[in-house]
């Protein structure tokens, strides 16, 4: 499975800077003016996992592919971008698409960078982003709770379910809760899927802070600041020092990194927090050809791990061989695995775990 992230802030809050810094790209314009993104930017990178290089150095494979990450960078909203204002609702599709919202807030000032809004309030920032793709998001519900409330007319519980559902979430939304802290049944959630809800979206936060004060950040007291929940995802990245990072190779970034304070790159942060907040998984297939890294949900079932790598295996799944990462680099590998009595076979009820490598029995 693919990983989007859709990278959202208003104008001129270090947004394009931090994207082009995390893709090691230049791919998105950087002036010092809104609107200068206007198409989305699309950076694909690397899952950083050093298990990889280890199970490489045992089968030496021909070659070795990462899962990877894609973000996506969205151009600015301003106030009124549900409206028509600014880029008006042209950023709505790509932000549908994706998995998670990273939301960039700038928290330091600097004279020499515009603000749309005239000074630095990460709070109103915030308060403005939301509120607009809650705007957005009500448009859709207005549109669905009329054709509902039509259904329900039948006399068919469900149908008038439903629409008693629309409307006990419409009316929370109007009360600025984002869908995603909206109290929801597994089987309400689901019943919600297809309206592609932008709010109904985990949610991650970065702060662009200051790079002199990157490396004694207080997480909880941003958050109080800003206003956002204890258990929100927040992320302090200086988006300064990793555009510094770009040119640096591994030894000089990890030596400069230490200089700061620091044990991560803001990459590695975002894209461990990003793992942490959508439940994400990762196994492992190993052989001469490849050793690759494959993305699941935390709970898969084997099947649907197999799944991953093409439906048919899913379809036709037999069984699975199955050795943890530990024992697998313990062992020397399969052949030290099954000498050791480490790898094991697992049928359709195995939860799949992270760091299993994995081989999959089906029938075509």
């Amino acid at each position: 499975m693919g990983l989007k992230i859709g990278i959202v802030g208003l104008p001129n809050v270090g947004k394009s800077t931090i994207f082009n810094a995390l893709t090691r790209t230049k791919g998105a314009q950087v002036a010092n003016y809104p609107f200068c993104t206007i198409e989305p930017n699309v950076g694909v990178v690397e899952v950083p996992d050093d298990r990889l290089g280890h199970l490489a150095k045992i089968v030496t494979p021909e070659k070795i592919v990462p899962a990877i990450i894609e973000f996506v960078d969205i151009a600015g909203l301003v106030e009124g971008a549900s409206k028509g204002e600014g880029l008006g609702n042209k950023f709505l599709s790509h932000i549908r698409e994706c998995d998670a919202i990273a939301q960039v807030v700038r928290v330091f000032e600097d004279g020499n960078i515009i603000h749309v809004h005239g000074g630095v309030n990460p709070k109103r920032d915030i308060e403005i982003i939301e509120s607009e793709l809650l705007f957005a998001d009500m448009q859709t519900m207005e549109n669905r709770i009329s054709k509902a409330k039509s259904s329900a007319k039948s006399g068919k519980k469900e149908d008038k379910d439903y629409a008693d559902l629309l409307d006990r979430v419409y009316e929370q939304m109007g009360n600025g809760i984002l869908v995603s802290n909206i109290k929801l049944t597994p089987e309400e959630k689901e019943l919600l899927r297809d309206l592609h809800l932008i709010t109904a979206k985990p949610f991650m936060y970065i702060a662009n802070v200051h790079e002199g004060e990157i490396s004694k950040i207080d997480i909880e007291k941003i958050k109080k600041d800003i206003g956002i929940p204890e258990g929100a995802t927040l992320i302090p990245i200086s988006a300064k020092i990793e555009e510094e990072l770009v040119g640096f190779s591994k030894d000089e970034a990890d030596n400069f990194l230490h200089e700061l304070g620091l044990t991560e790159t803001g990459l590695n942060s975002l894209i461990r927090n990003a793992y942490e907040l959508l439940r994400l998984r990762t196994y492992f297939t190993a052989g001469p050809k490849e050793v690759k890294a494959w993305t699941i949900k935390a709970g898969d079932l084997a099947p649907r791990a197999a799944g991953v790598i093409h439906t048919d295996f899913e379809k036709g799944f037999i069984r699975a061989e199955v050795i943890g990462y530990g024992d697998y680099v313990n062992h020397g590998g399969e052949t030290g695995a099954k000498e050791k009595g480490a790898l094991r076979v697992e049928g359709k009820d195995y939860e799949v775990k992270d760091g299993d490598v994995m081989h999959f029995r089906f029938s075509k």
